[in-house]
Parts: structure tokens; sequence; C-alpha cells
């Protein structure tokens, strides 16, 4: 198996790792690498530890529109053969359970700003949520989502009013998860979204944006010590500490 060193998967230019999720690869002296999918190649697996892979616009089936969909889901599937650890985040949420043969697409309703999740049984006694509360506080950006029911395999890990699929997870692998919800982001990170995509955020979700922000910057210590947390016991899980 190789070294602890991750592989992020970013998409679009300005949502890469959010802040919370650094903070926790610099705590635990993971090193990193960025592969920006959108134009350049991804790099071979065999280096990495484990991959995270971000949120972005595309679809999982939008192939067409943005050719790279099809080696990321190839990467996706040997990550999970070779038994390394995966975390996704929105959609790479979406692409995990793609590949695992889940319905994705589109939620009643565009999801963007803040809603509680609920673990379920499976959520409560997986080992990366140990230590943290049963109902959480959730940052959401997305209008696609994971769709009931989960094939055989693949257990729900976590829901909310505003998603049937929160999270999702491999009862055989606990080390391959799907999130999709977006709590490595931190309230700096909501900002530069909100500038950089408001007006597809702000189109049918009733989301005011002042209060958006004012709400990120009073949740960010919460969210960011349950998720520093919950990332402490993905890389133990993973074997990366």
């Amino acid at each position: 198996m190789a070294a602890r060193k991750i592989l992020i998967i970013q998409h679009m230019a300005w949502e890469g790792p959010g802040g919370h999720l650094q903070r926790s690869l610099e705590e635990h002296r993971i090193p990193y690498e960025i592969a920006e999918v959108w134009h350049a190649p991804l790099p071979p697996l065999a280096p990495f530890r484990g991959v995270v892979v971000l949120g972005g616009s595309p679809n999982v089936d939008e192939e067409e529109a943005f050719p790279y969909l099809v080696p990321l889901k190839s990467f996706i599937r040997e990550t999970i053969a070779s038994g390394r650890a995966y975390l996704g985040f929105c959609l790479g949420h979406q692409l995990l359970a793609h590949v695992l043969g889940c319905k994705v697409g589109p939620l009643p309703r565009k999801s963007v700003g803040f809603t509680t999740g609920s673990l379920t049984p499976a959520g409560r006694a997986h080992p990366v949520f140990q230590g943290l509360p049963d109902r959480y506080l959730l940052f959401k950006w997305h209008g696609q989502g994971v769709l009931p029911p989960l094939p055989p395999g693949v257990n729900l890990l976590a829901a909310s009013p505003a998603a049937p699929v929160e999270a999702l997870g491999l009862p055989e692998n606990p080390g391959v998860l799907g999130l999709q919800y977006d709590n490595h982001a931190d309230a700096g990170d909501a900002a530069r979204w909100l500038a950089h995509d408001r007006d597809w955020a702000l189109a049918g979700s009733g989301v005011d944006p002042e209060a958006l922000l004012t709400q990120a910057k009073e949740a960010q210590d919460t969210i960011g010590k349950e998720f520093r947390r919950f990332l402490s016991n993905f890389f133990q899980v993973a074997g990366m500490i």
C-alpha cells in the first residue's frame, strides 16, 4: 500500500479543499496533491493512500459536456478495488454513488445553506462518526442528490429533510464514504462560493445571501470542531495516523 499521501480531486478553480479540510491535513501532517481534472489528466493512483473528491458543477451523467468524468469514474472504481480510502463531498459523493450502482438525480428543491442531518443506526455504528452527535449541522450546495433505495451492499449513514441520502458507505470497507454536504468548507469558502456561483445558488433556493454568510460565521467553530473529529476518525480508519 502507498504512503500517507492523499490525492484531492478538484473540479473547479474556485472550489478547492475547504478551510476545515486544509487545517485537518496540516494538524495531522498528511501530505496531499491536488489534481485539477477539468484541464489536466489524473495522475497514477499508486503513490496515494487515499482519494478525496470535491464538489463541482457537473452532474454525474454529463459526460459529453465534461469528458473527464469518464476516466474519473474509472479512477474511482480503481480506488475502491485497491482497498484505498475514498472520501467524496457533494459531486464526489454522487460520483461514488453512481459507480456503486445508486440512482443520482434532481432533488425536489435545490439545497443551499444550512440544514440539520441525522445519523442512521448504521451511521452511529460507523467508526468515522464516533464521538460525534447523532444530529449535526450540514453546509449544503447542490441541486442533485442520491435517490433511494440504495442497492445491496451500500449503507445509508445519514439523512436530512433536504436530501434522503446525506452520507453513504460500504460496510465491508469503512474507509469508503460519500457525504452530500460540504462541511470541509469554512465561512471564507462560503463567501467565495457565493461570489462565484451566486446566480445558481440563489435561483429557486429561497436563500437570503446575507443570512447565509452570517450563519456560516456563527457555525464555523462548531462545524470545524466536529469535522476535524470526523477526519481524525477517517484518517485512523485509513491507516494514516
